[in-house]
């Protein structure tokens, strides 16, 4: 069973992304600022992190820049996800390492597990060795 992270401080937001993704297969662990997802990722690995930029505590892209430098999750793909859409957040997004970027209110639920497999189908992940 594949695995995601979902980093999102809305709550309602947070609970529809993990009922849909579980329904639709995948294994879901949720957390609601960067802080959390960091300590989630010590003893879970997804096989792709969906991450929210705007949240307390820790934005989107510092959480970005802690995944990617570490060694052990820097190879697992992260989706960045805005309400806003700003050519600057993606184009930072990208360039700290981030797969793909997209805006929540553009995105229907199916749209977005149909991004994830194709994702998850074409990147070699780590959980598979």
């Amino acid at each position: 069973m594949k695995k995601i992270l979902v980093v999102e401080d809305d709550t309602y937001i947070a609970n529809a992304y993990r009922v849909k993704l579980t329904k639709a297969g995948f294994e879901v662990k949720n957390a609601f600022d960067g802080d959390e997802a960091i300590n989630v990722l010590k003893n879970f690995t997804p096989d792709l992190i969906l991450l929210d930029i705007v949240m307390p505590t820790k934005d989107g892209f510092t959480t970005l820049k802690e995944i990617k430098a570490n060694e052990k999750w820097k190879n697992i793909p992260v989706i960045l996800a805005s309400n806003l859409e700003q050519k600057e957040d993606k184009e930072k997004g990208l360039k700290l390492g981030a797969y793909d970027f997209f805006v929540k209110t553009d995105f229907t639920l199916n749209t977005l597990i149909e991004k994830i497999n194709n994702i998850i189908q074409t990147i070699p992940t780590q959980n598979a060795s």
